[in-house]
């Protein structure tokens, strides 16, 4: 018998590749993405209805604080993964960074459940876990970067992310069930026990990564200490027009999500007065979202890239998000803002997220770490500040739900602009490697 790899695939590996686009020797780094993921967000939305409503315990005319109290922890906290990046080998630094998030939710259990200072405990809990979403996702998300490159990426990470919005699909299901019967805070065992399960998904896709056939991108050597220094991050961003407008479309992702999110609390608690139902309601929410989004991204996403364009495909969840502050303004109430939430989190996770991943498989290594961190926590969270003082500001003039998403709307526009160019610069630049790498094996080949 010949070697399964070498041998022509199979009518199931063939109905796989169609499906997936998956090529020979990426399944197990597809299938340890797809799982690191799923145990990942399925633990996160079992937690995520529970922040939602400590958020709503806390008062909901206090957010902008629990906002910019989570912006600060994110300044303190980005340069400490900078200065452990800069010391420690990936895989050292990505267990680790793991199983101090596992701790602290069992710690938040043991302070919730203790009934001492509740008002606290429940806003200490609804900072942390902003601030863990943020670092664990983007560390995630930058391993990916790492092991694949920008032609595998454009083809892999939908289906990636599904194993994500599959794990979303059964934490928030978890969680409508279980909030009804026991107290919210019961829930966070489940979801540190759940969150282990990555750890061995990343030994997994590190021992993919060293048998990988390519050899030099990831060979040990590559995958050692970052070195340099904790700051190098932020000073390639102030260099770098990509990264500056990376930064700018996060900043109006956030600032837009924090508008929707706001007023997503003011409806839902003038809505329901009992805490196991408002739980519940962000559960649902966040179930229905899920479940249409792991179609999009298993079989759409790869396919509406290709067909569209990087380009194009940032710009068209901004659109929807304009047409539905549009509707939102015509219509404010419960039914049009559940519609619009699952439409815009199903866009973002299906075609945006994947989308604004890939953008990073063509910087340097360094920037897939330090810079990439620092965008997806110190930028997302400053937009999420910023923007809750702005809404704060506009609801003390008056607009009400109307007037501020009306001002959201020219916003979600310069957003879409912003996301077309960014996908025509990343195209550009995976072009310029490939022509690079070619005129490097030439020379190799025929040495003067």
């Amino acid at each position: 018998m010949g070697d399964p790899s070498s041998s022509a695939p199979g009518n199931h590996d063939s109905l796989l590749f169609r499906a997936i686009r998956v090529q020979q020797g990426e399944l197990p780094g597809l299938v340890g993405g797809f799982l690191y993921y799923f145990f990942l967000l399925c633990s996160y939305y079992i937690l995520r209805p529970v922040r939602d409503e400590m958020g709503v315990r806390g008062g909901v005319e206090n957010m902008q604080w629990l906002f910019t109290a989570t912006f600060v922890a994110m300044l303190v906290a980005a340069p400490l993964f900078a200065a452990l990046a800069t010391r420690f080998r990936r895989t050292r630094l990505i267990p680790t960074a793991y199983g101090i998030f596992i701790l602290c939710i069992l710690g938040f259990w043991l302070w919730l459940r203790s009934d001492v200072a509740m008002a606290w405990g429940a806003r200490t809990f609804f900072v942390w876990l902003s601030v863990f979403n943020l670092f664990v996702v983007s560390v995630f998300w930058s391993f990916m970067a790492d092991l694949f490159d920008d032609a595998q990426a454009a083809r892999l990470f939908g289906a990636i992310a599904a194993g994500g919005s599959a794990g979303a699909i059964l934490g928030p299901g978890l969680t409508g069930v279980l909030a009804q019967q026991l107290a919210p805070e019961t829930l966070l065992p489940l979801a540190a026990g759940i969150l282990a399960l990555t750890l061995p998904c990343m030994g997994l896709l590190n021992r993919w990564s060293y048998r990988r056939a390519d050899g030099g991108r990831q060979a040990r050597g590559e995958e050692g200490p970052l070195g340099g220094t904790v700051l190098e991050g932020i000073q390639a961003i102030a260099t770098s027009r990509y990264l500056l407008g990376i930064c700018a479309f996060i900043w109006l992702y956030t600032t837009l999500a924090t508008f929707l999110y706001f007023t997503q609390a003011d409806i839902v608690e003038q809505a329901f007065a009992d805490s196991g139902d408002r739980t519940s309601v962000f559960a649902a929410i966040d179930f229905t979202t899920n479940a249409l989004t792991v179609g999009l991204q298993l079989f759409v996403t790869a396919r509406l890239v290709q067909r569209l364009g990087l380009g194009r495909a940032l710009a068209l969840v901004p659109l929807l998000v304009a047409a539905g502050f549009l509707m939102l303004a015509m219509l404010p109430g419960l039914l049009v803002l559940a519609a619009f939430q699952v439409i815009r989190r199903a866009g973002n996770y299906a075609i945006a997220r994947p989308g604004r991943e890939m953008l990073f498989t063509v910087v340097p290594r360094m920037q897939k770490y330090k810079s990439k961190n620092a965008i997806d926590t110190v930028v997302y969270r400053g937009g999420d500040a910023i923007a809750g003082w702005v809404y704060a500001g506009l609801a003390a003039m008056g607009l009400g739900i109307t007037g501020i998403s009306l001002v959201a709307v020219p916003l979600a526009l310069v957003w879409a602009a912003i996301g077309y160019g960014l996908g025509l610069s990343r195209n550009a630049r995976a072009q310029q490697r490939r022509e690079e790498v070619d005129h490097e094996q030439a020379a190799y080949a025929h040495p003067p």
